[in-house]
C-alpha cells in the first residue's frame, strides 16, 4: 500500500469511526479453532468472516465448511476491516496469509467500504485491484474464491453494487473463483441476526454456510 493511500485511509478512518458506521467494532471470538488437517484454506475477511455474533468460533461459517471438508483455518479476519475502511498496519492480513502459504484463499471483503465510498471511492477500488494482484503474485499456485461482498440489511445503499462490481472484476483479473449474491444471503430473515442487530447469530451463519458450501460444490470444492 502506497503512503499517499495510507495518509488518505487514515483521515477517512478518523472521520469513519467519528460518526460511528464501521460494522462489527465489538468482541469478537477466538479465532484459534482447530478444524482440519487437510488442505491449507486463509480467509481475508472482516466480522462476518469472524464470526462476531457468533456463540463461538465453531458456529462462524468459515469453521463450518472447513470442517465440514478437512480443511486447515487460517482466519485473521478483523472486526471493522475493509480494503480500505480501518486498514492499519496491524490489519494488513495479505502478509499474514502470505507467510501462511496457503492452497486455497478466501476474500470475503467489502462490506466496511460502504460507509468510506462517498470519501473514498476511488481509492476504495484501487485498493481491491491491488490487494488481489499483491496475494496472486505472492501465492501463483494458489486457488482463490473471491465472494461478493456480504451486507447486513434489507436496504441497501446503491454503492454495495459498485463496490461488489469492482470486487468481481478484480477477481476475474486474477483467474478467481467468483461466488455471487452473498450480499443478499441474509435478507427478510430478522430471526438470523445477533442481539446487536448487525451480525448473524448461529442460526444465520448456518444459514451463510449452507449456502456457501453449495456455491463450493458447484466449484468443485
Amino acid at each position: 500500500m502506497s503512503t499517499r493511500v495510507r495518509l488518505i485511509i487514515a483521515a477517512a478512518l478518523c472521520l469513519v469511526l467519528a460518526i460511528g458506521v464501521v460494522v462489527a467494532l465489538t468482541s469478537k471470538p477466538a479465532d484459534d479453532t482447530a478444524t482440519g488437517t487437510g488442505t491449507r484454506v486463509a480467509f481475508y475477511g472482516d466480522s462476518y468472516t469472524l464470526g462476531t455474533g457468533a456463540s463461538s468460533a465453531d458456529k462462524r461459517w468459515s469453521t463450518i465448511v472447513s470442517r465440514e471438508r478437512n480443511w486447515n483455518e487460517f482466519n485473521p479476519s478483523v472486526n471493522g476491516l475493509g480494503f480500505v475502511t480501518n486498514r492499519v498496519d496491524e490489519n494488513d492480513l495479505p502478509s499474514q496469509i502470505i507467510d501462511r502459504n496457503p492452497e486455497i484463499v478466501f476474500v470475503t471483503m467489502g462490506l466496511n467500504d460502504n460507509f468510506s465510498y462517498d470519501a473514498l471511492s476511488e481509492v476504495i477500488r484501487e485498493q481491491i485491484t491491488e490487494d488481489l494482484d499483491r496475494l496472486k503474485a505472492a501465492l501463483p499456485d494458489a486457488r482463490f474464491v473471491v465472494v461478493e461482498p456480504f451486507w447486513y440489511t434489507d436496504e441497501r445503499p446503491a454503492s454495495v453494487d459498485v463496490i461488489g462490481g469492482w470486487v468481481e472484476d478484480a477477481a476475474r483479473s486474477i483467474g478467481a473463483d467468483y461466488v455471487p449474491g452473498a450480499s443478499h444471503w441474509i435478507e427478510g430473515h430478522p430471526e438470523w441476526m445477533a442481539a446487536d442487530g448487525l451480525h448473524p447469530n448461529d442460526e444465520g451463519y448456518a444459514a451463510i454456510a449452507e449456502r456457501m458450501d453449495a456455491e463450493l460444490t458447484k466449484l468443485g470444492l
